[in-house]
């Protein structure tokens, strides 16, 4: 069993910056890739970024390569997301969620996920 809490969202104006944390209950954090995934109002949730359980390996989506870093701290059982340059359409909740094996851009492959935290992007 895997707990996951999320935070370090926010009301950010375009442009901006937020560094997303992800902190990771149980001694198998280190064995399990993570991943980053956004959903939008009246949308379904997205992928966003993954991370190798060594930390890697890293993967993004189009819409967030070159402005979104994912990181890992296994010591710390904590995944971060550095999203910068911030657009009004990145304005969504973001779930950290981790894996064992699958598919990382589906949410199906995934065995645990966080409540989510708000990201407001201001234009």
């Amino acid at each position: 069993q895997v707990q996951l809490v999320e935070s370090g969202g926010g009301l950010v104006q375009a442009g901006g910056s937020l560094r997303l944390s992800c902190a990771a209950s149980g001694r198998t954090f280190s064995t399990y890739r993570m991943g980053w995934f956004r959903q939008a109002p009246g949308k379904e949730r997205e992928f966003v970024a993954a991370i190798s359980w060594s930390g890697g390996n890293t993967y993004y989506a189009d819409s967030v390569k070159g402005r979104f870093t994912i990181s890992r701290d296994n010591a710390k059982n904590t995944v971060y997301l550095q999203m910068n340059s911030l657009k009004p359409e990145d304005t969504a909740v973001y779930y950290c969620a981790c894996y064992i094996s699958g598919t990382m851009y589906y949410t199906g492959s995934y065995d645990y996920w966080g409540q989510g935290t708000q990201v407001t992007v201001s234009s």
